[in-house]
């Protein structure tokens, strides 16, 4: 197999740093041209499911502008201009918890969407987390603090109460990484 070829892009929107919208001219891998492909801009992110000494899971009940009703969520936000990803991890979790943790385990970085951009996801376990500060989010959303069980954890995983797919898909791999450790 071979992968596609980008012969030119353009920007249609530049919104804010959080948003921009391009066109592409590719080439498949059968000589075909595609003169309009659309392609998002949208920066990288990190989400990290903190576990605590007792084993509880630290995660939120919130509400997002593009979710109906309320969702429980991990920690997570954008990384910075030429942040690394660990960092902004552990920047992340302090903000908005007030949390650290001594250990961290990489899950993965995986493109938001494979066809039309939108950043790449970053997903991290932060073991045997602790409080050791205030929170200091300047998150939009109105969060609530959770610490939840593992079967509590469970239940809303497949209740559906993580609605968002990346946050699915975070605590999921938490779950197995979890599982297989032992």
């Amino acid at each position: 197999m071979q992968p596609w070829k980008t012969l030119a892009r353009h920007v249609i929107l530049n919104h804010s740093k959080y948003l921009a919208v391009e066109n592409h001219v590719i080439e498949l891998p059968d000589g075909r041209v595609i003169s309009e492909w659309p392609w998002v801009v949208a920066p990288d992110y990190v989400n990290v499911v903190p576990v605590t000494k007792d084993h509880k899971f630290v995660c939120f009940r919130q509400i997002k502008y593009g979710v109906e009703g309320v969702s429980l969520a991990p920690v997570g936000g954008y990384l910075e201009r030429g942040e690394d990803p660990l960092a902004a991890a552990r920047r992340e979790l302090m903000e908005e918890t007030g949390y650290e943790a001594p250990e961290w385990i990489n899950l993965g970085q995986y493109p938001v969407d494979g066809n039309r951009g939108v950043g790449i996801a970053h997903f991290f376990l932060a073991c045997d987390a602790r409080p050791v500060a205030k929170a200091d989010a300047d998150d939009l959303e109105e969060q609530e603090l959770l610490l939840l069980s593992r079967a509590e954890i469970e239940v809303a995983l497949a209740e559906g109460e993580f609605k968002l797919l990346p946050w699915v898909a975070i605590v999921a791999l938490t779950l197995l990484h979890l599982d297989r450790k032992g």
